[in-house]
């Protein structure tokens, strides 16, 4: 894990860390996210040709807490001036798939050559705003504690479909003892445009996931004998739709790898 003050170089001194993060990946750093400027708000992408736009944003509107759009660019536009004034989505988040007809054929550290002039991007919010709140109430976060990505993993719980976007909802999961999932869950709700509350508490089997050990995204942590696991619903959730969809193209952020805006996490929290 890459910490803000590495990444900023000596011109990024006085920059916001929002900012001086980006400026980062622009120059081609690439690193998990998790824990880089503290305070703002980072995002998940879907992007997507325009043909398809009308029929994701409709899918996120039917799946609020997989999928809470912060976010949204014109057509054939890669900038965003409500997340970043100087942001760019083609260069300025450390790693990026690529994906042909449901499958990932790329991963680069930028898209400048996958670039169209008819593509919509869609920023989602990401679990990572709500860990800061979870950490100010001295709550722990294994993968932050271990500098791994969260793990995250594909269930059996249904997205409403629309259009051609359809699958199964991804979950991340952070291990905790009963006491703090309970605060977790009061925590959480207070922040439902980066997925609010839990999904599901322990027993992932009953969520359709069969191995805890083997994430389909991100990094195993361990669980101690005294937590159970904890389920948030996870951005990551429209990649797994892009397979299911076997799409022509779409673009997305690799997993852990994330846009971090200049939005302020606290921004987000409502009462």
């Amino acid at each position: 894990m890459t910490s803000p003050a590495r990444m900023e170089r000596p011109s990024d001194a006085n920059l916001l860390p929002s900012v001086a993060a980006r400026h980062a990946y622009r120059s081609g750093t690439a690193a998990s996210t998790a824990g880089v400027a503290n305070g703002f708000v980072q995002g998940n992408l879907a992007i997507l040709p325009e043909k398809l736009a009308g029929a994701f944003h409709r899918f996120c509107q039917l799946n609020p807490k997989p999928c809470p759009i912060i976010g949204m660019s014109e057509v054939g536009n890669p900038k965003i001036p409500s997340l970043g004034l100087d942001l760019d989505i083609r260069t300025d988040v450390p790693g990026y798939r690529v994906w042909r007809d449901g499958e990932v054929v790329e991963e680069p550290t930028d898209i400048m050559a996958h670039w169209r002039d008819d593509l919509v991007t869609f920023v989602l919010g990401c679990s990572f705003s709500f860990e800061e709140a979870l950490m100010a109430d001295d709550l722990p976060l294994r993968h932050i504690e271990c500098g791994v990505r969260v793990p995250m993993y594909r269930t059996n719980i249904a997205c409403s479909p629309s259009g051609p976007f359809a699958g199964p909802m991804v979950v991340s999961m952070r291990p905790l003892k009963p006491a703090q999932a309970i605060r977790a869950v009061q925590i959480t709700t207070r922040f439902p445009s980066v997925h609010g509350a839990p999904v599901h508490l322990g027993h992932p089997h009953s969520i359709g996931i069969a191995d805890i050990g083997k994430p389909d995204y991100g990094d195993a942590v361990p669980i101690a004998p005294d937590e159970i696991p904890v389920f948030w619903a996870c951005g990551v959730t429209p990649q797994a739709v892009i397979a299911a969809a076997k799409l022509p193209f779409a673009i997305t952020h690799a997993p852990g790898l994330m846009l971090v805006t200049d939005l302020k996490n606290k921004q987000l929290a409502v009462l």
